[in-house]
């Protein structure tokens, strides 16, 4: 049995705020809602089972028009979260990413390294293909998480293609 799992990456969000940590509740922008919408017929096209998301905002934002198209649920697991990076948001996030990237073992403070970010995504996928078997599974998600998680089903990913993933973006893995 094969589970076809359709990753998207949140649409446009409102910027974080630098120097305070993220907060889970940042919406879209008046744009990204308008991008969530757009990709409505997109979404329904791949017949999902069920929709997940990370339990944050912007990512279920993004998920949640198609779901209602589909009369389905949103279903946030906690797992599906953006990297845990403990970084704050910063004017120069780009040099602190590419040098984590450079050293994806290494973790700043108590966050997480992109080492553990690819394990995490990993045993989400494989939850998936447990819980969904033979089916599609509409996943809302984040950029970094979505690299990390293509790196976990086997595919290439690395800072410059995580750097450029457009908002949103959609990547089909299979388990």
């Amino acid at each position: 049995m094969t589970t076809r799992i359709v990753l998207v990456r949140h649409a446009q969000s409102v910027p974080p705020r630098l120097g305070v940590p993220d907060d889970d509740r940042r919406p879209l922008s008046a744009l990204g809602l308008e991008q969530a919408e757009a990709l409505v017929s997109r979404l329904v096209a791949y017949e999902p089972a069920a929709v997940l998301s990370s339990p944050q905002l912007r990512a279920v934002q993004t998920v949640r028009p198609a779901a209602d198209a589909l009369g389905l649920a949103v279903t946030t697991w906690p797992e599906l979260r953006e990297w845990e990076s403990g970084l704050l948001p910063s004017a120069d996030w780009e040099s602190s990413y590419a040098r984590s990237w450079a050293r994806p073992d290494s973790a700043h403070g108590a966050g997480e390294s992109l080492d553990a970010l690819t394990v995490r995504a990993g045993k989400a996928l494989a939850r998936m293909a447990v819980e969904y078997p033979d089916a599609t599974v509409l996943v809302g998600s984040h950029g970094t998480f979505l690299s990390r998680a293509l790196i976990a089903a086997g595919h290439r990913a690395d800072w410059e293609s995580c750097r450029a993933m457009p908002m949103p973006a959609v990547y089909e893995v299979t388990r």
